[in-house]
């Protein structure tokens, strides 16, 4: 069983990482030279969920569009 403290840590920590891995996507796709608007930057920058980051950051090494990286059927 965790402690509060080691909870805390561990939020924090998972939160430290979603931060790193939207960061690495956004300067991904601006190398890459794909545009996003200023609503997509920010819902990739609010996304907490680790595995999902992973997926479009995998996507955004060979992905031409955005919606390519983020798995949408139109964009």
């Amino acid at each position: 069983m965790q402690t509060v403290g080691e909870k805390l840590f561990a939020q924090g920590e998972a939160k430290g990482e979603a931060k790193g891995q939207a960061k690495y996507l956004l300067r991904t796709l601006d190398r890459r030279g794909i545009p996003m608007d200023a609503k997509t930057r920010r819902r990739i920058l609010a996304c907490k969920d680790t595995r999902l980051l992973d997926q479009w950051c995998d996507r955004a090494l060979t992905a031409t569009t955005l919606a390519e990286v983020l798995g949408e059927a139109s964009k």
